[in-house]
Parts: C-alpha cells; structure tokens; sequence
C-alpha cells in the first residue's frame, strides 16, 4: 500500500534488528510498505545496495534503486559522474531513476559550479535513460530551479521537499513531482503543511530519507522505511483523507513517475 520513495537501506541504524537488515524488511512489510528506492550517493555504494534490493525484493516487497553522486561528495567524486558512467551503470532495469543529486549549499559553497556540473549530467543521464531525476536541493532553490530549466529536466521528483509554495510551483511547472518527508509533520513545520496543501493529489510523494529525519511520533529516532505510513498520516490530517488513501494515492503516483517515458 506504502511507498518509500526515497531511503538509504544501506545506511540505516540495525541496533533495533539485532544488527539485521531482516528485521527491518519484515518491519516494512509489517507496515504495509509495498515498494521502496533504496538511494544511491556514491558509486562505492553500489554494490551493497544492488545486494539489498536482489536479496530482500520479493512479491510482497518490490525494490529498486537509484544511481548517482550527492551533491555533497567531494570533488573527485563528483567529478567521476560523467554522463556515459551514469549511463551505463543504470541502463539496468533494477535501477528506477538517477540521483540522487542536486546542490547543497548548506554543508559547502566551495565547490558550487561542480556541483552545477554534475547536477547537468544527472539531468543528460536521465533524459538519454528515460529515467526519473532525483532532485536534493538544500539553500540552492534558485539555482536549482535555473538548472532544471537550462537543461530542459521535466521528469523527476524534488527529495525531501523543504522549500516553500513558489518554489514547489516552479518545480511542478517543470513536470517535476514533489516528495514529503517526516519533516513535514515536525511541529515547526506549518510552512511546509501550507505548501503540501497545495500540490495537486496527483503529482504527491512520500519519502523516509531513512536513516534521517524520522516523522513524528518516532521523531528523534533512527528512521526506517517501515516509518512512511507516519508521513502519510500527517499528510491525510492535512487533506482530510486517510493514512491508507495517502499510501494510495502516491504508491499510484509513484507508479506513474515510474512509467513516464
């Protein structure tokens, strides 16, 4: 019923599994999460994640991931990310979609027209792959927004949303889809529940970002991909629906993203 579209099996807290990434599948299920993207940030990651997703997806639990390089990596790795490695490396049907990447200038400034750099070449993989972008932007929405536009990127989602109404606006103009983390039930988050009213049903997405930023009331915790039902409650309080009309909707839009050529 539930899609994590967004969260990093690789890097998650076990402690509360016995140190076992079993324990946290079967919490998914348990959960009734249904499909989950497992995120790439690094070429380095690839092969454990590509080991999660073969070992755990099943008919009850349906797994893919993303290839690409965060934003946050350092110079040469950003640099490694050339359109024709990208390409190759998620030609694959496992792989869904490209990224994450993005700009980040809240961690650094340092290395901003790498980042540009490498953003673009996410955008020339995704459109050469028909594969969905998926889009980190921290303290760069006008730069951001200035790229996907330069670049003519129109199919991919917006992580992590955090920005405000224009910005979402900007990004859905595009073709983008826009993406909901536990953030959005976070008590000093009214902004954000304001924007979330906003987006049309259709073009919605919910995310863990797992590890990080666990929803309320699990806020404070080691997030977990068996947490997104949380995000969905916040989001139908919002909309006046239900949890599993959430999980509806945007396992649907997910789909949709998905299928996108």
């Amino acid at each position: 019923m539930y899609t994590d579209s967004h969260c990093h099996l690789n890097r998650l807290d076990l402690t509360a599994h016995d140190g076992k990434l079993d324990g946290v599948i079967e919490a998914m299920k348990q959960a009734s999460v249904s499909r989950a993207m497992a995120i790439m940030c690094d070429f380095a990651e690839y092969d454990e994640i590509y080991d999660i997703i073969t070992k755990f997806g099943d008919e009850q639990l349906n797994l893919g991931m993303s290839v690409g390089i965060h934003p946050c990596e350092d110079l040469e790795v950003l640099k490694s990310a050339t359109v024709e490695r990208l390409v190759e490396t998620a030609s694959p049907d496992h792989v869904w979609a490209i990224g994450e990447t993005g700009l980040d200038y809240y961690w650094s400034d340092e290395n901003k027209q790498e980042q540009k750099a490498s953003l673009a070449r996410h955008i020339a993989a995704s459109q050469q792959l028909k594969k969905p972008l998926v889009v980190h932007t921290r303290e760069a929405k006008h730069d951001t927004i200035d790229i996907l536009k330069a670049e003519k990127a129109e199919h991919g989602i917006i992580h992590c949303f955090t920005e405000d109404w224009d910005t979402a606006k900007k990004a859905l103009d595009l073709g983008f889809y826009i993406s909901f983390s536990g953030i959005v039930s976070f008590k000093n988050a009214q902004s954000l529940r304001d924007a979330a009213l906003k987006v049309p049903r259709d073009r919605l997405l919910i995310e863990t970002d797992s590890p990080y930023l666990a929803p309320v009331p699990k806020r404070g915790k080691s997030n977990e991909p068996a947490y997104v039902p949380y995000v969905a409650t916040c989001l139908g309080d919002l909309f006046g629906i239900s949890s599993e009309e959430v999980g509806r909707l945007t396992t649907k839009n997910f789909e949709d993203l998905l299928a996108q050529a």
